[in-house]
């Protein structure tokens, strides 16, 4: 088991229940329905990223240098990614114009995706038992 993916996914899990719950109750009335379903869409890739983290945690089957590299990708993707829709759609409650951030999302997006790509080839290089 590795505990740094274990904690990780945790804490990403345990935030994006909270940022869903608090979307749901004190978003819904204060930004518009676009920007809801893009702050939901954050919540969701972040999840989805938190169930992965704990799964690949429990894992024994890699080397450590492929499992830092793919916790990094997946921490940063998820960050820039998700980070920056929580702050796009919540701007106009803080009064900040973040859409000078919003070239951050991509690549958030883009580091998510070289991410499932390792784990790909990781798969792919497993050996049949």
């Amino acid at each position: 088991m590795n505990r740094k993916f274990l904690i990780t996914g945790a804490v990403f899990g345990l935030l994006a229940v909270i940022l869903g719950a608090f979307a749901a109750h004190g978003l819904k009335e204060s930004i518009s329905s676009e920007s809801l379903n893009s702050f939901e869409t954050g919540v969701r890739f972040q999840m989805y990223h938190a169930f992965l983290l704990l799964i690949i945690g429990s894992w024994k089957s890699f080397a450590e240098k492929s499992l830092n590299t793919i916790f990094y990708l997946f921490c940063l993707g998820v960050i820039l990614f998700s980070g920056s829709i929580y702050l796009l759609s919540t701007g106009s409650i803080i009064g900040i114009d973040f859409t000078l951030i919003a070239l951050v999302t991509p690549l958030g997006g883009t580091l998510l995706i070289l991410g499932w790509a390792i784990l790909l080839l990781k798969f792919i290089k497993l050996k049949k038992k």
